[in-house]
């Protein structure tokens, strides 16, 4: 059954920070799909993944009130916001979740890392139709306009087709003209790790530090069917990611070598 556009409820967050510009887009866009409810930290979490804030209160503040949106500010992760959203601060469970846009992509192996994907993660474990949207771009100033048309796109073959449960998107968008956007691939995530470096530093006092740097490694860059090439090649890469993280080809050899 389709939702009126008129009684959605949209729950958004991200993890680069309230006032992020990706964040400004996204909801302009989601505004015109429902009524929009923000809850986000006003710092970045980037990097937080599935982060959950256990050691210190969480404290949330209502920053703004409309008839078609309501923003909070958090003070914890983005998964935090998540589940805050959902259990105190929403009238009734969202019929979306939506996340993003962040600043850079978030595909092949960045999905586990990402805050942005691990909000619409977590509102899939609710049961939630749940995305996370990316642009591949770390510029300060980085163009979300490119973003809106495909974010519209998304959002309204999910208005008519929902997820499954246990399943939610991952779509990143190219950093180039919206001319040169060839269209949509869906695709797997491909396979590919970061080759993680710590530089040494010394601080102003003298003292030793660490300071984290790194490169992703792309194990198939010939491979036509990943959101790595399909971001290489012009397209909007979306891939379903799902919750459920067991090998399940992997169990019929490990249970013959747990029986020798």
């Amino acid at each position: 059954m389709t939702i009126e556009q008129n009684d959605r409820l949209i729950l958004l967050t991200n993890d680069d920070g309230l006032y992020a510009s990706g964040l400004k887009t996204l909801m302009e866009v989601m505004e015109e799909f429902g009524k929009v409810v923000l809850v986000s930290t006003l710092e970045s979490m980037s990097g937080m993944s599935q982060a959950l804030t256990v050691k210190t209160p969480l404290r949330v503040k209502l920053l703004e009130e409309t008839d078609r949106r309501r923003v909070y500010a958090c003070n914890g992760t983005p998964t935090d916001s998540i589940k805050l959203a959902v259990n105190q601060l929403l009238e009734r469970m969202p019929d979306w979740v939506v996340s993003g846009i962040n600043h850079g992509a978030n595909a092949s192996v960045s999905v586990l890392y990402s805050g942005t994907m691990a909000a619409a993660i977590e509102g899939c474990l609710y049961g939630i139709d749940s995305v996370g949207f990316s642009l591949n771009d770390f510029s300060r100033n980085a163009d979300f306009s490119v973003c809106r048309k495909y974010i519209r796109l998304v959002m309204q073959k999910l208005s008519s087709h929902s997820l499954p449960k246990g399943i939610c998107l991952n779509v990143n968008i190219p950093s180039v003209p919206e001319n040169e956007i060839k269209g949509i691939m869906i695709c797997r995530q491909a396979k590919g790790n970061w080759k993680e470096e710590f530089e040494k530093r010394k601080d102003p006092m003298g003292k030793t530090y660490y300071w984290l740097t790194g490169m992703f490694q792309n194990q198939e860059p010939d491979a036509v069917d990943t959101d790595e090439w399909a971001l290489a090649n012009g397209y909007v890469s979306v891939v379903p990611v799902s919750v459920d993280m067991t090998a399940h080809w992997y169990i019929s050899s490990l249970k013959e070598q747990f029986s020798e």
